[in-house]
């Protein structure tokens, strides 16, 4: 079975349309959300029942730190950008919005996948996976040969063998890449809503567990449609220039 796997889509509707259809016509059989919905772009009303359309599908989806923030809401010790950005976010959700955002558990696990926004050892503390000894730390801290994290906005790969050894690699996009199941892999899918590797192109990856193959692809969106949405909302302008820019 073909998997599309996308994670933090950040309120970006164009990006996710376009990524949905990519994916569509990639073969896809399942989606996995990665969590964080909303967060930066204009659309979180949209995104977020995209999100619940395709749970009600079958899709798995998991919280992230955003989506938590939103469902939490502002707190005055927060800097003026990111409580600007979560107060405006929910003002454009309704109550079963945010109920559904509050709903989505930290971690889902299907067989020898584990799906999870941050990482594994603390879903909740939030912690990001920078380099191999955070790979490693999150891959050891789960039986399953499988992860699959959100969290970082730029795609990578990280596997560990038996001995203990852990690699990484930056994956070539449109490239199917062997991930047999004798080693444990964690695998980052990139954001579909705002990359920040230089490349404002929108990332997402196939995972096919019948070939134990990943493709990560990336697939170019109106950007700049997304972007002047953002300063239409009078949201703070480098979100804008982010999506542009891909940084």
């Amino acid at each position: 079975m073909k998997t599309a796997l996308l994670s933090d889509l950040h309120a970006n509707r164009e990006a996710v349309e376009t990524v949905l259809e990519h994916a569509r016509g990639q073969g896809a059989e399942a989606y996995v959300l990665l969590g964080d919905f909303v967060g930066y772009g204009a659309d979180p009303g949209w995104v977020v029942d995209e999100v619940r359309a395709l749970v009600r599908a079958g899709a798995l989806a998991v919280q992230g730190n955003h989506d938590r923030a939103v469902v939490m809401g502002a707190t005055p010790s927060m800097r003026p950008e990111p409580r600007q950005v979560i107060e405006w976010t929910r003002a454009q959700l309704d109550a079963a919005q945010i109920d559904f955002l509050g709903s989505l558990p930290m971690t889902q696990q299907q067989g020898d996948r584990l799906y999870v926004h941050a990482n594994a050892w603390a879903p909740s503390g939030w912690d990001y996976i920078v380099g191999r000894s955070e790979a490693m730390r999150s891959l050891q801290a789960t039986a399953c040969r499988y992860t699959f994290c959100g969290h970082m906005h730029e795609p990578k790969l990280y596997h560990l063998s038996g001995t203990g050894k852990c690699g990484d690699f930056v994956p070539t996009p449109g490239i199917a890449i062997p991930v047999p199941p004798h080693r444990q892999w964690l695998m980052i899918p990139g954001s579909a809503g705002q990359p920040r590797d230089g490349n404002p192109a929108a990332c997402y990856a196939m995972f096919d567990d019948d070939a134990h193959s990943i493709t990560y692809h990336r697939v170019p969106y109106d950007h700049e449609t997304a972007g002047a949405k953002i300063r239409a909302a009078a949201l703070p302008q480098r979100l804008a220039s982010r999506l542009e820019d891909g940084e």
